[in-house]
């Protein structure tokens, strides 16, 4: 008679520990090209629009212009240094990669802005060069960002700040951000400190475009009396899939059916004019989705 096998637990009923999987050498030169070039459209940003006319940027790069311009030392010093313990906080806090995505960011950012420190701006009206450069700072920074790294470490003081404090990390970003754009005005003037404020909106706008694309999706909620008209609408006239869900009124305590579904953007108004249609009593949420995969969503254009 064979003896019984022991009940495992939880704990030792385990999968085999995850295999991160390496990149490839393609993706670590594709990493490696991106990086460098959003860097270098960063720099190009601050020396050839931004800074000849006395506008900075926010975080660390923002103080070290600053410092650059007081001090009459090259900026790229000032990058590199002031960037350096967070390069080592981000390498024990997020891991090697991001630091090393980071240092490759920064290096290239410092170099860029020291061989174009001597060549002429682009233009010497203070708006163009605002609109431009702030332009071109986020798209560079954004490429950077969404390839995994970053050029300034005001990010990581943030996280630290925030621990400790009721903020958020944005809130503490875009709080030393603007400590570090009102301070321009002690330097270069308040106007040029009011101009450093658009060019840095501008960047932020850009940047968050850069980093999520044109064609973020939509999250949809749908909750209808009529959900399987409606859920067979969507399939049938967006070939979209629908997921049918059971929920409880907080209120009534009534049972609900609740349809959710994810559509780009182009197809938002399309959804709701059949959700209209099907229920004009229906309730019906809309949120944003910055990244989708798996399934069988694929991004499609409306015929």
């Amino acid at each position: 008679m064979t003896s019984p096998q022991p009940v495992q637990s939880a704990a030792q009923v385990q999968a085999k520990p995850i295999q991160h999987t390496r990149l490839s050498a393609l993706e670590i030169v594709t990493r490696i090209v991106l990086i460098m070039f959003g860097a270098v459209l960063a720099g190009v940003a601050l020396e050839i629009f931004l800074i000849p006319n006395n506008i900075i940027d926010g975080g660390i790069t923002g103080i070290s212009i600053m410092t650059a311009h007081l001090t009459k030392w090259p900026l790229g010093v000032f990058l590199f240094l002031f960037n350096l313990p967070f390069l080592i906080i981000g390498y024990k806090s997020i891991g090697k990669t991001f630091a090393l995505s980071t240092l490759l960011g920064v290096i290239t950012l410092s170099v860029t802005t020291s061989l174009l420190h001597h060549v002429e701006p682009f233009t010497d009206e203070t708006l163009l060069a605002t609109v431009f450069g702030g332009i071109l700072l986020g798209i560079g920074v954004g490429i950077v960002i969404r390839t995994g790294g970053t050029t300034d470490g005001t990010e990581t003081v943030a996280i630290m700040v925030s621990k400790k404090t009721p903020f958020s990390v944005g809130q503490m970003v875009m709080f030393i951000n603007l400590f570090i754009l009102g301070s321009a005005g002690l330097v270069y003037g308040w106007d040029n400190a009011m101009f450093s404020l658009i060019a840095y909106f501008i960047a932020f706008k850009v940047m968050d475009l850069t980093i999520e694309g044109f064609d973020e999706s939509k999250s949809i909620w749908v909750i209808s009396e009529h959900y399987r008209e409606i859920g067979e609408a969507i399939v049938s006239r967006l070939g979209r899939g629908v997921t049918y869900l059971n929920g409880e009124g907080g209120y009534s305590g009534d049972t609900k059916q609740v349809i959710f579904t994810v559509v780009t953007r182009m197809e938002e108004a399309k959804l709701k004019s059949i959700v209209t249609e099907m229920d004009e009593n229906a309730f019906l949420a809309v949120g944003n989705i910055h990244d989708v995969r798996g399934g069988r969503f694929k991004k499609k254009d409306i015929h």
